[in-house]
């Protein structure tokens, strides 16, 4: 692979480094997993070096504990071709040697995880000069001013000529990366312990919006940034409600339930996908059921939910939008919902082409007071939050 016109790699591997426990940021979960513009953070920043021709591959670098999770969640669901994961160490160093151990490329590139706004372009500069220098980093220089202090006072202002802020990702010729962690001790990053050596590396000009996420406000600042001047969330509701029938088959949220009735309609009355399909399409903006669907279309004679939805969803994605979260309510007497529940909220993630955790499905009833508390008909209330897509691998 040639990344300049004097210097020529075989490969380049990408470690992504996402090994810590999200202290500063708080909650129960790895902030990797924090949702920005309704996907797993992480996800968007192995997007951009999925989306980076010079990537051979990426070494994903995980909390161990967390290891499964995280794969369901926040790689799997997005197709992914170049990622393997391995377990991360307890620092920061160890992690990276863990993913140097496990990566192929005689260029390596490491990243933090939670820099999710990197850009292609800037990945592919810093290659070139590490290519080049033997190491590089991106960076950008510091233009604030720099105060020195001592307990809780201003001392004496520092001269920020000549300094820059550190960012990733960060790249060597394999031979330096691997000098570079046998050494003793730790570092803040990984040309932190190049310098040691007493090496120095190529500075690549990285850009404000790389920013690392640490805190719950680095996360708004980075939706801010992929969502300017435009509501970054949108949410839509939807209701359906259809009579039980004896000779039907009972549809409900994309899977048959065995039941002595079923819903009468045109199509499969399935009223759970129903009722979702209106809310996708009023987050969206773009009206309701009826209006794509009609019963005067012979077309529709007999749509399965599923096949309604991914057409539905394929109509919001069109629109610009994505889905973040579904909440559907089923209301009647009977069949009873929880031997069925997790069957059809993976049917319904499936017909959408979104991640279970994305659909909550629950159920109630109204104790006998109108059609479906009589056991004559089924009822469903949905509600879909909905975020402004934006160009790329996530979209």
């Amino acid at each position: 692979m040639t990344l300049t016109n004097s210097t020529s790699v075989s490969s380049v591997s990408a470690i992504v480094v996402a090994g810590g426990s999200g202290v500063r940021f708080g909650g129960p979960r790895p902030k990797q997993l924090a949702l920005l513009a309704g996907r797993p953070l992480l996800a968007r920043t192995v997007a951009a070096f999925e989306d980076c021709p010079c990537i051979s591959e990426i070494i994903l670098v995980l909390p161990e504990p967390w290891l499964t999770v995280v794969w369901e969640e926040a790689i799997r669901p997005f197709g992914f071709t170049k990622v393997t994961s391995v377990a991360g160490g307890d620092t920061r160093t160890e992690s990276t040697r863990r993913g140097l151990a496990a990566a192929a490329g005689d260029l390596i590139l490491v990243h933090d995880g939670v820099r999710p706004l990197v850009k292609p372009a800037l990945i592919e500069a810093v290659a070139r000069a590490a290519a080049e220098a033997g190491a590089a980093l991106a960076a950008v220089p510091v233009r604030d001013t720099l105060k020195e202090v001592e307990s809780g006072r201003a001392v004496r202002t520092v001269d920020r000529a000549g300094l820059w802020r550190a960012q990733t990702p960060q790249g060597f010729r394999r031979d330096l990366l691997a000098r570079s962690l046998a050494g003793a001790g730790e570092a803040t990053d990984e040309i932190g312990l190049l310098e040691r050596l007493g090496l120095t590396a190529a500075v690549v000009p990285g850009s404000a919006d790389n920013l690392k996420i640490t805190t719950p406000e680095d996360l708004a600042l980075a939706e801010a940034l992929l969502n300017p001047g435009r509501p970054a969330i949108r949410v839509g509701h939807g209701y359906d409600l259809h009579r039980l029938a004896p000779g039907r088959p009972l549809w409900l949220g994309c899977r048959l339930i065995p039941f002595d009735l079923g819903l009468l309609g045109h199509s499969d009355a399935d009223v759970l996908a129903h009722a979702l399909a209106d809310a996708l399409l009023g987050g969206a903006g773009l009206g309701d059921i009826g209006q794509h669907f009609p019963d005067s279309d012979p077309r529709w004679a007999g749509v399965a939910g599923a096949d309604l939805l991914g057409l539905t969803m394929a109509k919001v994605r069109a629109a610009g939008y994505e889905l973040t979260q579904a909440d559907l309510t089923l209301v009647g007497e009977r069949p009873r919902l929880a031997p069925h529940r997790e069957a059809m909220a993976e049917a319904l993630a499936k017909a959408l082409g979104v991640t279970r955790p994305d659909i909550n499905l629950k159920a109630t009833t109204t104790e006998g007071l109108d059609s479906t508390g009589r056991g004559l008909a089924l009822a469903a209330y949905a509600t879909a939050t909905l975020y402004a897509k934006q160009m790329g691998k996530l979209t």
